[in-house]
């Protein structure tokens, strides 16, 4: 799976906030919240639907992906590519620099005690 970059995540964003949607008010939702010509939104939209993440079908967009599930296999990328899959490791390289709350690792814990039933 291919990265987004920020801009095309804006864009994936309000295709999955007001999905199903007709492209033309993508469009024009595109130029008023990212300021973009429609030359630009089609163009992304298009990349965006050869990747496999939505699909323009009779003037309507849809993701073929959920946001969730895009977000999830892009941080097991991550984990993966530079942590060698070890989520401990990444865990420890996160806190070293941004250290964890109580309440962050209260909800770590309640995480993994899910896995765990």
């Amino acid at each position: 799976m291919q990265k987004m970059g920020a801009l095309e995540s804006r864009f994936a964003d309000i295709i999955w906030n007001y999905e199903p949607i007709p492209s033309g008010q993508l469009i024009k939702l595109a130029e008023q919240e990212l300021n973009w010509k429609s030359t630009t939104s089609y163009t992304v939209l298009k990349r965006l639907c050869n990747r496999g993440l939505f699909q323009n079908q009779k003037g309507a967009v849809t993701s073929l992906i959920s946001r969730d599930d895009f977000y999830a296999m892009q941080s097991e990328q991550f984990v993966e590519e530079t942590f060698h899959g070890s989520l401990p490791a990444f865990l420890a390289a996160f806190s070293k620099r941004k250290k964890l709350t109580e309440e962050d690792v209260m909800e770590l814990k309640r995480i993994i005690d899910g896995f765990r039933r």
